[in-house]
């Protein structure tokens, strides 16, 4: 249960960091048509409700849905591709505003001592480094914190596709505390940890600037 939450959460927010820092990045040192939109859309959606999320996933994973063909529907594919959703934004929004006062304050610098285009932005990706592992694990914490688009999309199925949250929510809906309030403090566990480690790196990131 734990390892399966663990799993479904990293490889979503891996997923989620691999798409999400490229374009965080490119909005935040180009400028071109429809910029603003997906500036905005990335900054709104932040605030999406997880069950919005499960049923939008949930239609596009249906039989009857464009993506039905894939049979993710209550596997672990799509809770994962759940949390994707869920956590791009964050990605894409933390990573603009990172990247776009780094290179305000530095880019021209890097370019007029005669450094490329590209190699300005490689040393500007370096000094965001701690800043970006703290984005990383904003969004895995978000991800492993969440509860109803996993369970509209994974249906919540024992040995296959329960995680930690889904299980308190259920044992809690049974009145089987003691196992909820369990599960529970060893989340509350994971999540103070990666508060604090993003605390860390936060600090250290802003020492380094």
């Amino acid at each position: 249960m734990a390892a399966l939450s663990l799993r479904i959460s990293l490889t979503a927010t891996a997923c989620a960091f691999a798409l999400g820092v490229p374009l965080g990045v490119l909005l935040a040192i180009r400028r071109f048509s429809g910029r603003s939109g997906l500036l905005l859309v990335a900054n709104a959606f932040q605030g999406l409700p997880p069950v919005v999320v499960g049923l939008a996933v949930y239609l596009l994973l249906s039989r009857s849905g464009p993506l039905g063909t894939l049979g993710w529907l209550f596997t672990p594919r799509g809770m994962i591709l759940a949390q994707f959703v869920l956590v791009l934004p964050i990605v894409v929004a933390l990573v603009h505003r990172v990247t776009e006062g780094l290179w305000r304050d530095f880019g021209d610098l890097f370019i007029m001592d005669g450094a490329g285009y590209r190699s300005a932005l490689r040393q500007l990706l370096v000094m965001a480094a701690p800043a970006f592992a703290t984005v990383f694990l904003t969004a895995f914490g978000r991800a492993i914190a969440e509860v109803g688009a996993i369970m509209i999309v994974g249906g919540n199925i024992r040995g296959h596709t329960r995680t930690m949250t889904t299980t308190i929510a259920l044992e809690t809906s049974k009145g089987e505390l003691a196992l909820a309030i369990a599960l529970g403090l060893i989340l509350m566990a994971i999540v103070m940890a990666i508060a604090a480690i993003s605390l860390f790196l936060g600090r250290r990131a802003e020492r380094l600037r």
